[in-house]
């Protein structure tokens, strides 16, 4: 180990090694709950994600088998991964389901796209967050297809970013946060889609039952 490494090390070992600050001792003076009715914050949502030109549908539970089955009919493609605890009746017949079972970059990336659910939705951001849970799959899986179908249960949808840390019981190991399709303009300001992921991102709102407010 470099020894300008090990100096830095050592910095964040002492910085970090004394007692830590009190949670009730920090001040928190910005907006820490909406003020939008679900309806509201549902059309915010749906408003966000259009503006990042993400293709949004709405269904209700029970409709959200078929739902499924026509956005993937709608999309041409075939050959869907699938994450290993995603519902059976979402894996609509007359697809090529690769479910992921430890499957190869190789193999993910051979597939047309991936279907996946989701840990809640922020509208004020527009942001569909995932924790990578069974039903959400490894972070590679939305990585590495072109297509993204993600389904958002309306209970899951908050309008802040802190309302949603709110329904974190503990912090997640492993986060990811999408807004829109991939995109950058970084270079020469000219909007390029599909460099950090998927350049099509298609949801499902589903309306399901209310969730308690926190």
């Amino acid at each position: 180990m470099s020894d300008a490494r090990q100096q830095i090390l050592s910095r964040i070992r002492h910085a970090t090694s004394g007692p830590a600050a009190v949670d009730s001792d920090v001040p928190r003076n910005y907006i820490r709950r909406g003020s939008l009715d679900e309806t509201a914050r549902l059309s915010l949502m749906v408003e966000r994600l259009q503006e990042y030109d993400a293709d949004v549908v709405e269904c209700t539970l029970g409709d959200l088998p078929a739902c499924i089955a026509d956005r993937l009919q709608s999309s041409g493609k075939q050959t869907f991964v699938a994450p290993p605890g995603l519902p059976a009746e979402w894996l609509a017949r007359g697809f090529d389901w690769k479910i992921d079972h430890a499957l190869t970059h190789a193999e993910i990336e051979a597939c047309d796209g991936v279907v996946t659910a989701c840990f809640a939705g922020v509208a004020d951001s527009g942001t569909i967050v995932l924790h990578h849970s069974a039903s959400e799959g490894r972070r590679i899986l939305t990585l590495l297809p072109d297509w993204h179908l993600c389904v958002v249960r309306r209970s899951q949808i908050v309008e802040t970013l802190p309302e949603y840390f709110a329904r974190c019981l503990q912090p997640p190991s492993l986060a990811t946060y999408i807004s829109g399709p991939s995109a950058t303009a970084d270079i020469e300001m000219t909007r390029i889609k599909g460099v950090h992921g998927p350049r099509f991102l298609h949801v499902i709102l589903v309306h399901d039952e209310p969730a308690t407010e926190v």
